[in-house]
């Protein structure tokens, strides 16, 4: 239910990057110990949403298989969010560190939510590894991005923050595996903590419901 660094870094060693197989959720526990699902941000992170909102982060990594698996049940739980809520996800800078600017340079072209599914599915289905900028320029046009457009993009300096800024949000979230989500920079959740993929959100939701009550 969770990719680490260690495990990530094994995968690798292991004979490449480990994207053949989706884990299949861990069926949620019954009886779990409050607070055992979540843990608190010491010390807690600045958020960048508009007063009034609780931000949601979804720390992720393209190559991941336990995120790829995710994916949909994220986007039906974002599309249900009210206004009250602003998620938003980042990409941490794990191997293929590659990975990470891809996601900022589809960010930056306004083609990220768009295309996300692409490269999924390009890694976890097509085995493509994607650790080039010339071999996700390749599968890009494919659906209509120009080559020069990203590849400009990707080497670009607006770029290159974003990327910076994500690789210190997780470091100051301490993110030490994917899929995990930050809530109101106070709380982190995960599947492997909560026991499945649905359980995850559910906290998600205690979580930003706790923050509006100021709790």
């Amino acid at each position: 239910m969770h990719s680490t660094r260690r495990s990530i870094l094994a995968g690798l060693g292991a004979g490449g990057l480990a994207v053949a197989g989706v884990a299949r959720p861990v069926a949620a526990q019954s009886a779990r110990p409050e607070g055992s699902a979540f843990r608190p941000v010491q010390p807690p992170v600045p958020t960048e949403a508009p007063a009034g909102k609780v931000e949601v982060i979804e720390f992720f990594w393209y190559g991941c298989p336990h995120c790829n698996a995710l994916e949909p049940a994220v986007k039906a739980w974002a599309r249900q969010l009210p206004p009250d809520v602003a998620f938003r996800k980042v990409h941490v800078p794990w191997q293929v560190q590659a990975h990470q600017q891809l996601f900022y340079t589809l960010d930056a072209l306004g083609k990220a939510d768009e295309l996300g599914d692409r490269v999924f599915a390009a890694i976890h289905t097509d085995r493509q590894r994607l650790d080039t900028p010339e071999a996700m320029a390749d599968l890009l046009a494919r659906h209509g991005v120009d080559r020069k457009q990203f590849l400009d993009a990707y080497s670009s300096f607006g770029v290159r923050a974003k990327v910076q800024r994500a690789t210190q949000l997780a470091a100051a979230y301490k993110v030490d595996g994917v899929p995990m989500f930050g809530v109101a920079g106070r709380w982190v959740t995960a599947p492997s903590m909560a026991g499945s993929n649905a359980e995850a959100l559910k906290v998600v939701d205690a979580l930003v419901d706790r923050a509006r009550k100021g709790g």
